[in-house]
């Protein structure tokens, strides 16, 4: 039971390191999913793909400005290039004015967070076998290494003064690391419920 709560858990807390928070992270970046769509929109002359990431209001914006890019980029040269930067800038401003976040400018390709990317690679994929099992041995390692660096210095805590504080900083860092994956998950839960729910949403963990 306990070996079944415990996969529960780092399961559960995997799925939320590969969602979150940084839905935005790479939506501003050259290889993120955001500009790749334009890239695309701008090949095939369709504006379609990309109006997904912007706000219903913001569609037509978007609509127009497509069809000025489109027809300043069939000049070529320096132009084209201007115009499509001109495009993903203004397609990922306005993406992420929807999402309440701040534009801080496109960033170069290749710093996306390992993360981020295996998440992408797990919806291009089909399968998301291979991100759960990296994450979830990766927080699995985390508790693992605390918990026996903890247990180590317990060993000794009564030895002298110096291996009690030794084995108290090994014990906080323990507890503090388990306490803050727990936290952070249920704070994920909480403020999904809340976009759904006003009701209230306890997390536990059975032993």
């Amino acid at each position: 039971m306990r070996r079944k709560s415990a996969l529960s858990l780092l399961l559960s807390v995997s799925l939320l390191v590969a969602v979150p928070a940084t839905a935005g992270a790479h939506c501003d970046a050259m290889d993120g999913p955001v500009v790749k769509d334009a890239q695309a929109a701008l090949r095939s002359g369709h504006v379609t793909g990309v109006l997904k990431w912007v706000r219903a209001e913001d569609e037509q914006e978007i609509r127009a400005l497509f069809d000025e890019v489109m027809t300043v980029r069939a000049h070529g040269g320096a132009a084209q290039k201007l115009a499509e930067r001109y495009f993903f800038e203004s397609l990922v401003r306005i993406h992420r004015a929807g999402e309440g976040a701040p534009y801080t400018g496109l960033k170069p390709a290749g710093r996306i967070e390992p993360i981020i990317a295996v998440s992408d690679q797990a919806l291009e994929r089909g399968s998301v076998d291979t991100l759960v099992h990296k994450v979830v041995a990766h927080v699995e390692q985390g508790i693992r290494q605390k918990f026996q660096e903890a247990l180590e210095a317990g060993r000794h805590a009564e030895d002298n003064v110096a291996a009690g504080r030794a084995y108290v900083a090994a014990y906080v860092e323990y507890v503090h690391y388990v306490e803050g994956l727990h936290d952070a998950l249920a704070g994920a839960v909480h403020a999904h419920q809340d976009t759904q729910t006003s009701g209230h949403v306890e997390l536990t963990v059975s032993p």
